[in-house]
Formats: structure tokens, sequence, C-alpha cells
């Protein structure tokens, strides 16, 4: 992950807790509403990025666990209320000088799991939609990779591309019409396929990112599942950047 796309995911996600921030100040709920507009504002903000924070964490801890998009949601606001709850209700007494009042953590937690529903959706929608928007934009497959399939022989020149995988000085090249040695360093074979849209998954495999059907994750690492059967390792150290890229 280079630095240009870290920020602009931190500034996507801070960018989402301050629209929140300010439309929770704007409604006023929770009876918040009786409190000062600037106040109240400050309020919303604290509470909305302390909680946002925390359910970044918990996302990340359960992601190779929990695939599906909506159970994970449903976990990651779950596993995040006690804590966040314990945050609002910390807020509330200092800010809103509301009284100390135990018995009603139950409720807080309620109104707690609403918001972080809320808050993991809107985040999860929005980078389902980046995702997207990032796979049309990039450019042509073909005109990308031209470089790289001179290199092929006639038979597939014009195959689908799938992955490319290191095989001592050579590289085997998998398309949609079977796979093929080619003589060069897989480092130069990155080199040529760097405006490709694709993924370095290991540090022997390379694999386009819209011939990714699936991605199974485990303690150490995980395997991403291609078009035509091929099954490509991912390792620890190339997970992250492909759980940043949506594949969670």
């Amino acid at each position: 992950m280079n630095p240009r796309e870290i920020w602009r995911r931190v500034s996507l996600d801070i960018a989402l807790f301050v629209f929140l921030g300010l439309v929770m100040a704007q409604l006023g709920p929770y009876r918040t509403l009786e409190a000062p507009p600037l106040f109240r504002t400050a309020y919303w903000l604290l509470a909305v990025f302390g909680a946002g924070l925390a359910a970044i964490v918990a996302e990340r801890a359960i992601a190779g666990r929990v695939r599906r998009f909506w159970p994970r949601i449903a976990a990651a606001s779950l596993l995040v209320t006690p804590p966040v709850t314990l945050y609002i209700y910390a807020l509330n007494a200092v800010m809103l000088d509301l009284p100390r009042r135990w018995w009603l953590m139950p409720q807080l937690a309620w109104q707690v799991l609403v918001v972080m529903l809320l808050l993991m959706t809107l985040r999860a929608l929005l980078w389902r939609r980046l995702v997207e928007t990032r796979t049309i934009v990039m450019p042509p497959l073909p005109e990308a990779e031209r470089e790289f399939r001179l290199r092929l022989s006639a038979k597939r020149r014009a195959a689908r591309l799938l992955a490319i995988e290191a095989e001592d000085h050579y590289v085997r090249v998998h398309t949609d019409t079977g796979s093929e040695l080619v003589t060069m360093r897989f480092s130069d074979a990155l080199e040529e396929l760097g405006r490709a849209y694709g993924h370095r998954v290991h540090r022997s495999w390379w694999v386009v990112g819209d011939a990714i059907e699936d991605v199974r994750w485990t303690r150490t690492g995980g395997e991403v599942r291609l078009s035509g059967g091929i099954v490509a390792p991912v390792s620890r150290s190339y997970a992250p950047a492909l759980k940043w890229a949506g594949w969670r």
C-alpha cells in the first residue's frame, strides 16, 4: 500500500466521520438537542470519531473470520458496542453533565449499537463503491499488459491473463487458455505489469484484480481463488494490501 493510497483512505474515513458527526449534531438525537449548537457539535464529533476508530479496529480484528458483508457488519458492531458504550457514558458525564446512573447502561448500549450499525454500514458501502469505481477507471488491461504479452506465444498472446507465478529463473503465466513459461525474472515481469490492475499476493505470485473470485483468510495469510480454478497463496506480508482493496 503506497502512502498516497493510505492517505486517500484516511482522508475518506475522516470525511465520513465529520459528515456523520455534523448530521447527528443537527438532528440532536438522544436528548442532545437541548445543548448549545457548538457544544452539541463538539460532542457528536468526539463521539463519532471515538466510535469510528474503535469500529476500524474491530473490523480488522474479525476480517479473516467473517467474510460476508452483513454478518461482518453485525459482528463488528456487537464486538465494539461494550467499549464504545463506556466511552459514551464517560463523554456524557463530562460534556453533558448527565447523572451517573449505571442501571441505564443497557439502554445506552442499545443506542450505541444502533449508531455503530449505521456508521459501519456507511463506511463499508463507501469502500465497496470506491473499489468498484477504481476497477472501472483502471487502464484497459490489454493496453496495460501489452509489453508483457509480446513475450507470450501466439496461442496465448490474446488470451485473458489471470496470474503470473515465479518458478526459479522463469515466470509461469496463467491464462484462460492454459499456462506457459517465460524466460525472465519475476521482478521484471512485475515492472512490465506495473500499470495493469492486479495485486501481488505472495513473494512468487501476482494476480489480475478482476480474475479474483474469492479470498479465504487464515491466521497466517490465506488463498486467492481465480477464474479457471487457479488457487494462489496469500502471504501475511501482502494480505493487508488485498484487504484494503476490499477483499475482507
